[in-house]
Parts: structure tokens; sequence; C-alpha cells
């Protein structure tokens, strides 16, 4: 099963300002970046199920011109709960408790479904006494328009528009616009890798969307396209040596032949059925090398010598 505490919390640890920036411009527009520090993870024995509660991601960050801190709480919710504004508000008292300092809470909720707006507040009261009335900044991804956000230039806006409401016909199409935006970042190789994994996890293609996916590529710019495999390329060496997600999905081996062949058709031409019974039954360290090999390539024989080269 895919780790969604893992994958987000990496996402918004690595880009958390970006985060901010993209959601809640006027706390960001404060902060200074290089007064973030994140803290280390806090346990909580959670009394009313018994269980022990982690909090996703805290940090310590200070406004321009203050010099008392406060704490940044971020949590990633991927199902919907029942009395999870209680357990967010436990979350703020035991956190206020600790450091005495003020926390800002924030939940983004990751589900697909339901698409009811969630509650983001919890309360108690009498009719003659408001006793508690907490909040917390909410971000439901099912309940945003992925349209909103293709010129966001925001690696976070290139990730999560993957786990927005997308009708079914439209994810070859907000596939190819996450990766066209990631494209136009230019960001380092790790974080381009960390962006392109997140959204393969989240927008896993059957074999009819993937065609469309290369439709759409071929609708875009010249420089655009190629900025998109150079990324799928990269992302496609390092999976096939250490998987994808840590091997958390599975036929992954399986989706890089098939984008191998795609990238060998685009350079070199058909490939006969002979060339591609070849192919399928190469091991993952020769897989890996083709996948190399072949931005050399230019014509079939290349492929061929490069296949006989290989034969075992």
């Amino acid at each position: 099963m895919t780790d969604h505490d893992r994958l987000f919390k990496e996402l918004l640890s690595t880009f958390f300002i970006e985060f901010l920036e993209l959601f809640i411009p006027d706390l960001a527009g404060t902060i200074q970046p290089d007064s973030i520090r994140f803290l280390q993870q806090e346990y909580f024995a959670d009394l009313t199920s018994g269980e022990e509660q982690v909090i996703d991601l805290l940090a310590e960050v200070r406004q321009a011109g203050e010099e008392i801190a406060f704490l940044v709480h971020v949590e990633a919710q991927a199902s919907a709960e029942p009395n999870f504004t209680r357990r967010m508000f436990f979350y703020f008292a035991r956190l206020y408790q600790k450091y005495l300092q003020r926390v800002y809470p924030i939940v983004v909720f990751s589900f697909d479904e339901p698409y009811r707006e969630e509650p983001h507040h919890h309360q108690v009261e009498f009719p003659t006494l408001k006793v508690l009335e907490f909040n917390f900044a909410a971000i439901q991804l099912n309940r945003l328009n992925w349209r909103d956000f293709l010129q966001q230039r925001n690696p976070v806006a290139a990730a999560l528009m993957s786990k927005m409401r997308i009708a079914v016909e439209d994810r070859p199409r907000v596939k190819a616009e996450c990766l066209r935006l990631l494209a136009t970042l230019r960001l380092d190789p790790a974080r381009t890798r960390l962006i392109s994994g997140f959204v393969d996890v989240y927008l896993r293609l059957n074999q009819q969307e993937k065609q469309a996916f290369q439709g759409e590529l071929g609708k875009l710019e010249a420089t655009e396209r190629e900025g998109i495999m150079q990324i799928v390329t990269s992302w496609m060496e390092q999976g096939i040596e250490q998987g994808i997600e840590q091997g958390i999905e599975q036929g992954i081996e399986q989706g890089e032949r098939s984008l191998i062949l795609r990238q060998l058709t685009r350079r070199v031409g058909e490939l006969s059925e002979q060339l591609c019974s070849q192919i399928s039954i190469l091991s993952i360290p020769d897989l890996e090398s083709l996948g190399e090999a072949l931005l050399d390539f230019s014509t079939l024989s290349d492929l061929e010598t490069w296949l006989a080269e290989h034969q075992h």
C-alpha cells in the first residue's frame, strides 16, 4: 500500500515555504526563510482510541522583525475520519502546553472521496457560554480545480495537481501538465525526481491512458516536450534500479519496458516483433543500460548492434 504519510511529509518538508506560498500566502510572506527549523516527531497517546498518534510535520519559524518564534503544524489526512477536528484540537493543546508557543495548525485533506467540505473547527459551548472555538486552516485537494494551478510556477502545485479532483478522461492531460510545469521550474535532479515520483504514484496510467498521455505531449511546444522526456527518462533510470517509491507500487518493471519501447520507436522507428521480444526478456541491469544507451541511437541498426552485444 502507498505510504501517503511519508510521501506528503517528504514533499511538504522539502518545499515547505513553497507550500505556504501556494496556499497561505499571507503567512508565507511574513516568514524568514532562513529561520525555518523542523522539530523532531511528536508522539501522543490518543486516550479516546487507545492508539499512539504521530504528528506529521512540525516547524518552528520566525516572522520578519520579530524575535519570538511560533510553530506551524501540518497534518496530511489521507482518509475521512469521524471526530478528526477534535483530534486536531488535542494536538494543538498538547503542542501549546509543551512548547508554550503560538501554533498555526494546517490540514491537507488528500483523500479522493467524499467530496463534501470537511469541517475545520472544533468548539465547546453552552447556551450562555462559548467555552472553546478552535480553528485550523484546511486545504481539501479534492475540492480544488487543477486548472486553477496551471500557471503557478510552484513545485508543490506541480505535485498536488495530481491529487485534486480530476475527471477520468482528464487524467492523461493532468499528468502531462504536472510534468510540463515541473520541467519549467528547472529544479535539481533530486527534487525533480521527488515531484515526478509523487505524480507517478497518484496518476498511474493504464495502457489506454498512456497513449492519450503521449498525445497530450504531442500538443506541447518542442522545448516543453523535451523537458518532460528528460524528466521521464531520469525517473526511468532511477526507478529501474531502486524502484520508484521504494517498491511500494508493483508493476514498475513492466511500465519501464513499455516506456523504453515507446522511446525507441520515437528514435529509430517501428520495432519488429523479434526486437520487442528481445527487449522483453532483458534483465533489470540490461534494461537500465538500454535506457541510457538509446539516447545515442539514430537507426534500427544501432539497437540491433546493442542487443547483439548484450545477449547472454
